[in-house]
């Protein structure tokens, strides 16, 4: 129920997961994180619209349209997938059409993700196991080297946390697990959470 009542609430479509595979391994097929789990993690951890977020592997958009419409948080998506990349742009039209209005606070690049070039307002990145560790590491890298560039609180927040990622987060980079959100409904499931990592400036 609640799939179908934020997709009507929002003015858009996102629902239907993939289909197949993509061609190449590195890359996941792709699924949306469900609303419940979105709804929980918000209780826990809140936006503003002075973040902006990141949506590495976005699919449709369902991430960026959620924040901006509860937290006014600008959202950046990044999908290789030229048929999903369409989708999004055609459900953000959809969605500013809702609203009556034109706005540039919700975007989207079609390209591989380690090709995106981190900007310095960028300070919240979000990955639901788009591709492997290989290219998560790649895209982490351009984040610390924005970093570098530009001192900034930086968050990473992970759904669903492969122990390749975890591992290589914890192990590899100065980030550090700042919060843990449990979904008690999955509890069965330990793989059903959402992990924070953070780099303080």
């Amino acid at each position: 129920m609640q799939e179908q009542y934020y997709d009507q609430l929002l003015n858009i479509e996102t629902s239907e997961v993939q289909k197949g595979f993509h061609s190449s391994f590195h890359y996941h097929r792709y699924e949306p994180t469900p609303y419940e789990a979105l709804v929980l993690f918000f209780e826990q951890y809140s936006l503003t619209n002075k973040d902006r977020i990141i949506d590495f592997g976005c699919g449709k958009g369902r991430l960026n349209f959620f924040v901006h419409h509860f937290f006014g948080t600008r959202a950046t998506g990044i999908e290789m997938d030229e048929t999903f990349y369409k989708e999004a742009l055609q459900n953000r039209r959809k969605y500013w059409l809702k609203r009556r209005e034109i706005g540039d606070q919700i975007q989207f690049f079609q390209c591989l993700a380690e090709n995106y070039s981190i900007s310095k307002e960028d300070n919240v990145f979000y990955f639901f196991n788009p591709f492997t560790v290989q290219i998560f590491m790649k895209v982490v890298r351009n984040i610390l080297a924005s970093y570098e560039v530009e001192p900034r609180k930086l968050d990473i927040i992970l759904y669903y946390p492969a122990n390749e990622y975890t591992y290589y987060l914890e192990e590899q980079t100065p980030f550090y697990l700042f919060q843990e959100v449990l979904l008690p409904r999955y509890e069965h499931n330990p793989y059903e959470k959402f992990l924070i990592y953070r780099l303080d400036c």
